[in-house]
């Protein structure tokens, strides 16, 4: 029975790993956008963390991660004559690396860190229902790597305690290398491995050439994590001016993220954000079954003595200690608690289970922002139908027209998904609105949006700019613009023609109950639910 229900939740995690959902900016921009450019010469923007001058984010952990696939990619491609593959290709065979890091990894640590064998099959189940499995471990995120580091750090850490006669020197280089990779990967790395840490003092006080193994490779990684770095953010430096002035961006991490003003920028959350409202989110009725047991004073003594309980309080608690707080950072505290529950065959946790997990998997895996990623793939293809449609195409010795792209209230678009567009008439350029206001969003399109050509003008000269937009469909400020224009309202003589929608989107971060209550504001974002392009003209305009 377990494994047709293990096989069962398998391809409900194939299936969310390739909808295109968008949980977090961070999964493209701090991953993909970093070497699609380089890679495959797509337009690509580096995110601050990579231009500021003291750079906070490593390249050491992304290279294995993103830079490995997409040049094997780009090397399979050469060899069969084509410059570069789809971007579309290029985005689902990274979420496909994804899903099978966690199918691999994840499975089999939580598997191996589960003693008893009568726990292990119903814990593996256990977790693979989880929607956090299901969304944020398919997706590009750090948060979804440091998940695997810190498994299997567990794991290395439980074989070399366990293990009494030997020094276990490969395993103490491997957990080495763990250590550095997870560190250069997120900077929240080591509270999750400092508290179960500790018990390897006993065994490097027994066999000191665990300790020189561990320390030795240890110091070897980050040197090489380091001169990695330094590489990337100065190509031109040699390998002494590298010994001089390395870039160690774990210490820059830790430098920003300690200095309040800084997290304020992104949003500050009260301390106990973590306990009452990221992990409820995270584990569900799981969390409501592990507050419960913690009643029985044998429970309380179980948890305490279980290293997988250990890491993830401990880490909540130092991670609670600072003001900015999402519910990813403690995605990997996910696998960890929920393979120390011992639920018994309870219906109403079952049923609660399956409920909660199905309804956030749909809303996160595949509703949440997910029309940005198909809606930046087709953008080149639905710019040009539309100018090839005009008739307004710039030819012969005539300059590259232009096509401007108005992105409002969605997330910020990743710019590699464009693809390669050098053979294309325009230049589309992409313009990040984020969450202005409606009116300061209308000021842009009058703007941009040119007036009609007199008779009297030689439209053929040049090459008219195209202006687009993309926005939700609950964003109603734009109805104004998307009915047909009243001649006695006086209103502008903008239109907004509508070109191609996505229908499984939600726009979260478009809530407004204080404003418009909560049943209005559930009913437009929920039945207004959507993704469009629209093309912005001048009423009149052939």
């Amino acid at each position: 029975m377990w494994r047709r229900t293990y096989l069962l939740l398998l391809v409900i995690r194939v299936y969310f790993a390739l909808s295109p959902s968008y949980l977090h900016p961070d999964e493209n921009f701090q991953g993909p956008e970093v070497f699609a450019g380089r890679i495959f010469s797509y337009p690509s923007r580096l995110p601050w963390e990579f231009t500021t001058a003291q750079p906070i984010r490593s390249v050491f952990p992304l290279r294995p991660t993103y830079d490995v696939p997409m040049n094997l990619l780009k090397g399979f491609y050469a060899e069969s004559g084509t410059p570069n593959p789809s971007p579309q290709l290029v985005y689902y065979v990274l979420r496909g690396v994804m899903f099978l890091l966690s199918f691999v990894l994840e499975d089999w640590a939580v598997y191996e860190l589960v003693p008893l064998p009568r726990h292990r099959r119903a814990t593996v189940v256990l977790v693979a229902s989880s929607y956090v499995t299901w969304t944020y471990q398919t997706h590009t995120f750090s948060n979804s790597l440091e998940t695997l580091l810190v498994a299997w750090g567990l794991v290395l850490i439980r074989r070399i305690v366990e293990n009494k006669r030997r020094s276990s020197l490969f395993s103490c280089a491997v957990l080495a290398f763990l250590a550095v990779v997870g560190v250069f990967n997120r900077i929240t790395f080591p509270a999750f491995l400092l508290v179960p840490g500790l018990q390897l003092l006993p065994h490097f006080w027994r066999k000191p050439l665990s300790l020189f193994s561990f320390a030795g490779f240890g110091l070897f990684f980050f040197c090489v994590a380091i001169l990695a770095d330094t590489a990337f953010y100065n190509p031109s430096a040699s390998f002494w001016d590298a010994l001089h002035a390395p870039i160690i961006t774990p210490l820059n991490n830790l430098l920003y993220n300690t200095d309040e003003s800084n997290l304020a920028l992104h949003g500050l959350h009260p301390r106990y954000h973590h306990i009452l409202v990221n992990l409820p989110q995270l584990l569900g009725p799981a969390y409501i079954a592990m507050i419960f047991s913690l009643w029985k004073s044998s429970s309380i003594t179980f948890w305490l003595k279980n290293t997988r309980a250990v890491s993830a309080i401990s880490a909540t608690a130092m991670l609670s200690m600072f003001p900015h707080q999402e519910p990813r950072f403690l995605i990997p505290c996910v696998p960890l608690l929920l393979s120390c529950l011992r639920v018994r065959k309870s219906r109403l946790f079952l049923g609660a289970w399956v409920i909660f997990n199905a309804l956030l998997g749909f809303l996160m895996g595949v509703y949440h922002q997910g029309g940005v990623v198909p809606a930046q793939l087709a953008i080149p293809s639905i710019v040009s139908t539309s100018v090839l449609e005009s008739g307004n195409v710039p030819y012969g010795d005539m300059p590259r027209g232009s096509a401007t792209v108005l992105w409002w209230k969605t997330y910020s678009p990743p710019l590699w998904l464009l693809g390669d567009n050098a053979t294309a008439p325009l230049d589309i350029e992409t313009r990040d609105l984020m969450g202005i206001s409606g009116p300061e969003m209308a000021d842009e399109l009058e703007k941009l949006v040119p007036s009609c050509p007199n008779d009297e003008e030689d439209s053929s000269t040049a090459p008219r700019p195209f202006i687009f937009v993309v926005a939700p469909k609950s964003a109603t400020f734009l109805d104004q613009y998307t009915t047909p224009l009243d001649s006695t309202s006086g209103t502008s003589d903008l239109r907004l023609h509508e070109l191609w929608t996505w229908s499984k989107h939600l726009n979260l971060d478009d809530l407004d109950f204080g404003t418009d209550g909560i049943f209005p504001t559930l009913g437009r974002v929920i039945g207004r639910r959507g993704l469009s392009v629209w093309a912005a003209q001048r009423t009149g305009c052939v």
